[in-house]
């Protein structure tokens, strides 16, 4: 979120507070004038979330992507935690997450809600890489994985 206040070095990490002294948020950082902080709610949810089997292993960057005559929204891959299943499922760094196969990505919180998962499944994905013609599909193999599983690109 942003705050506008100012902030000054040494902030960052401190509670960010309403007018009622409610903590709403806390500090990340200063960009140019502008304080940025990650609201409280989602601290929380990391706190007290359980153990989630379910995780991509990527590092991604939200992109609007050219289709026809209008724009997708897209999860450009940065980076892939080696032996994640993104790696396994052989993505690479540069391919835009479009969607499921069910459902586009409008935000990164769909890509959220798609990993949510009780147990292991897989789940396919279309991507686009090397080029905005051709969408390809793959199927990501996520929650708990034995060693030696691998997800099969299609």
């Amino acid at each position: 979120m942003q705050a506008s206040v100012r902030l000054a070095p040494g902030n960052s990490g401190g509670p960010l507070s309403d007018a009622h002294g409610s903590v709403i948020g806390i500090n990340t950082m200063v960009a140019g004038r502008l304080a940025l902080a990650i609201p409280s709610n989602v601290v929380h949810q990391f706190l007290f979330a359980g153990p989630r089997s379910a995780w991509l292993g990527v590092t991604l960057h939200a992109v609007r992507v050219p289709r026809g005559s209008a724009h997708a929204f897209g999860l450009v891959i940065l980076e892939l935690e080696p032996g994640g299943p993104a790696a396994r499922a052989s993505l690479l760094p540069g391919d835009i997450l479009l969607g499921t196969e069910e459902n586009p990505f409008q935000s990164t919180a769909d890509l959220a809600r798609s990993l949510e998962t009780n147990g292991p499944r897989s789940l396919r994905l279309e991507f686009l890489r090397g080029g905005y013609a051709r969408v390809r599909r793959v199927a990501v193999q996520i929650g708990e994985q034995g060693p030696g599983r691998s997800s099969v690109a299609a």
